[in-house]
């Protein structure tokens, strides 16, 4: 069973929050990561209100050229890099400046989909 776009955008919530105590301890990493899953699970909330179905990806530019633009493509692309960099060691060393901008553009998505969200009910 498919669980809600309610349920997907509570989760998009939870890790917002949990990206923004991470980025409060200094885990700059995963308050990256978490932003990263925030926006991911915000637009897959859309997603499947609109589709009826998930779409099982990890590519925000990919979810967003689906659910029609709408303002946010740019962080959708600045956001993506996170869900890779963060898994594995590579050049970027994550910064508070990082994990602050990741938040910060999450904040952006999850709110557009959450508007998007209340007003197709």
């Amino acid at each position: 069973m498919m669980e809600a776009p309610d349920e997907w955008m509570n989760r998009a919530e939870r890790d917002l929050k949990t990206a923004n105590a991470n980025l409060g301890v200094g885990e700059h990493e995963a308050a990256a990561f978490f932003s990263h899953q925030a926006a991911e699970k915000a637009l897959k909330a859309l997603y499947i209100k609109r589709h009826n179905k998930l779409w099982k990806t990890h590519d925000l530019v990919g979810l967003i050229s689906k659910l029609g633009h709408g303002g946010i493509e740019n962080e959708c692309e600045l956001l993506n890099r996170h869900y890779i960099d963060t898994r594995y060691v590579v050049d970027l060393e994550y910064s508070r400046e990082i994990a602050e901008s990741a938040l910060k553009l999450a904040g952006k998505v999850v709110k557009w989909s959450r508007q998007k969200l209340k007003g197709e009910d």
